[in-house]
């Protein structure tokens, strides 16, 4: 039996057929992600929600000349941003992505919006009800940042006033609304920063202190049962709610409880699986089959090392030059560079994160400032990083696995060595390279082999 798989990430629009009996992901189809859209003020991230349907619509009909008897699809996508669809079922607004920065700026007469929505649902227990003051966002997951669904509709409200019955929805649930004509609806993987995580539901109380309660939130749906059903090419499938990419990544890395996960990629994370809601000083988040997901994400990788690649090639790049594939002779220096980086330091934390948001490279000598020490020194202070922040999340560090994810440690070998070294005897290395398509395959799986697929 045959399955289709279609992950709505930030780069790519992405799906492949997955073949439930032989375990595999195959003939994979991608179409870039669109860019965002022009004309809007800095810091604003805003992506025309039609062009994704029109693009995932693409990859669909050509998965479905490589497998036609497919009669399913199941979908996971970036998590955060929101869309807000009108009570006929159009978009409202654009997709305002996770990466959109616009409620860092000020709120009345101090302060941001972030500031205000952290202000407003801290104050919800404040009337005589005996509780820590760090509850009401640990009950959200501790989700609460710039692109968060949560912080993004405050803004709206408050400078756009949006009417009642209309839904604030994910990009992937869009998606699958306007293919089959349904109103959306959003699976828990999905909802973060929007569900009270000790009571799996919305957290309406949070919803009130922003002004955001007479909006439509229907229940939250299950992953096991299609949500609607369209047909494209002729052919219907059968659509399940967007997962969490995350989560699907995962999966699809076979993560298990009592491993410890170190995701390295464009951004990075940290996480582990847990039986129950355990809040501390990190994201939680739901995960499958009645587990939760402690994670530290964004954390600096792909990217912030693509900042000092990107100061490197400017002169070449000015020039009309160009460098073939420079990454192997970068990893290559960085690896003969001694311990230490002859006291270079670089700190990668150039975007906002759990670790700030202003990078820096210091001790820098006449005689230790090569492109191996710089590197090399980027690549110790991601191993510190990791090392530092599993501790956080797992403070008595028993563990029994680090799994490895995410590809960045497959092309850049020293980089897996120096967190090997951090992690003596304990590291894995997931060689899975399409995790949350694999991570989809399993939970098509075991949706199929358990009957409930509707």
């Amino acid at each position: 039996m045959q399955c289709l798989g279609l992950d709505i990430g930030s780069s790519s629009i992405k799906g492949a057929v997955l073949d439930l009996e032989s375990g595999q992901v195959h003939s994979i189809v991608k179409e870039p992600f669109p860019d965002p859209l022009p004309g809007f003020p800095s810091g604003w991230f805003e992506i025309d929600p039609r062009e994704v349907v029109t693009r995932a619509r693409r990859v669909i009909s050509q998965l479905l000349a490589f497998s036609p008897r497919a009669n399913s699809l199941f979908i996971c996508g970036q998590m955060g941003g929101v869309v807000v669809v009108d009570h006929h079922n159009r978009p409202e607004t654009n997709y305002l992505s996770w990466r959109d920065q616009r409620t860092l700026s000020a709120w009345g007469e101090g302060g941001s919006y972030l500031d205000e929505v952290q202000r407003r649902i801290g104050a919800l227990w404040a009337f005589g009800q005996p509780c820590p003051a760090e509850r009401p966002l640990r009950h959200l997951g501790n989700e609460l940042k710039p692109g968060s669904a949560t912080s993004l509709l405050f803004w709206l409200q408050q400078n756009t006033r949006l009417p009642a019955r209309f839904k604030p929805t994910t990009l992937g649930d869009f998606v699958i609304s306007q293919l089959s004509g349904i109103f959306p609806q959003i699976e828990r993987t999905q909802a973060i920063g929007l569900v009270d995580v000790t009571r799996n539901d919305w957290n309406r109380e949070a919803f009130n202190s922003l002004e955001l309660s007479h909006l439509d939130w229907d229940q939250l749906c299950s992953a096991e049962v299609p949500v609607s059903y369209c047909v494209i090419e002729g052919r219907p499938l059968a659509l399940y709610p967007t997962l969490g990419d995350q989560q699907c990544a995962l999966r699809g890395a076979d993560l298990q409880l009592g491993d410890l996960s170190i995701n390295v990629s464009t951004g990075s994370q940290v996480s582990c699986i847990t039986r129950e809601f355990m809040p501390g000083p990190y994201q939680s988040r739901f995960f499958f089959n009645g587990t939760y997901l402690n994670t530290i994400t964004h954390l600096p990788a792909g990217r912030s090392l693509n900042s000092l690649f990107e100061l490197l090639t400017a002169l070449p790049s000015a020039q009309g030059g160009s460098l073939a594939n420079p990454w192997p002779t970068i990893a290559r220096l960085a690896s003969e560079a001694a311990d230490g980086a002859g006291g270079l330091k670089c700190d990668l934390s150039f975007f906002d994160g759990p670790l700030g948001r202003e990078g820096q490279i210091s001790g820098i000598t006449t005689e230790n400032l090569t492109v191996g020490n710089l590197f090399r020194a980027a690549f110790e202070s991601m191993a510190d990083n990791y090392e530092r922040l599993a501790r956080v999340l797992w403070p008595s560090g028993d563990w029994q696995r680090v799994v490895l994810s995410g590809g960045l440690t497959q092309s850049v070998p020293i980089l897996r060595e120096l967190i090997e070294r951090k992690f003596p005897g304990q590291v894995v290395e997931s060689t899975a390279t399409e995790e949350t398509l694999l991570g989809l395959l399993d939970v098509a799986r075991g949706v199929h082999s358990s009957g409930l697929n509707g």
